[in-house]
């Protein structure tokens, strides 16, 4: 990125357009809540005032998934659950991101049972895995921070 002055009001910044888009996206994550258990309780925590998720652009939590581009499922996905999910996920827009927020999220937990999706990738793509039970709050503001680096590193008109 190239910075001109050419005077006291006049600055003149040149880039290439999908790089200013790369950098939009990353700072303006729309997150998509998918809270189905205890999990959901520490992702709200994360955007309460002590950790605020809007220093970072994930200003509001979405009600609809055509307002969004992340979707955090956060806890144990049943069966049931799954053709929901992947429903609300084929409605976003792409480009699109997913966080897997817990062990009952990345892996079943400690539920092996035939009515529990053993991990969330089994019905849509994962980008970031967060892990514990229940995982803190400032794991899932980490993995916020994972996903704008991993957008840095390979961002694209087409990501």
């Amino acid at each position: 990125m190239a910075v001109e002055n050419l005077g006291p009001k006049n600055v003149i910044i040149t880039t290439k357009a999908d790089k200013l888009v790369s950098w939009g996206r990353r700072w303006s994550f729309w997150p998509m809540t998918f809270g189905l258990a205890c999990c959901a309780i520490e992702m709200m925590a994360t955007a309460a005032s002590r950790f605020d998720l809007a220093r970072i652009g994930a200003e509001v939590f979405r009600p609809s998934p055509r307002h969004s581009d992340v979707m955090i499922v956060a806890g144990t996905l049943s069966k049931k659950m799954a053709p929901v999910l992947r429903r609300l996920y084929d409605q976003m827009p792409n480009p699109k991101w997913v966080i897997s927020m817990g062990s009952c999220a990345n892996s079943g937990g400690v539920f092996d049972t035939y009515s529990v999706t053993q991990g969330v990738d089994l019905i849509v793509p994962v980008d970031i895995y967060v892990p514990g039970c229940p995982p803190t709050p400032e794991t899932l503001y980490d993995a916020y921070l994972k996903l704008q680096n991993k957008l840095r590193m390979g961002g694209s008109l087409n990501a």
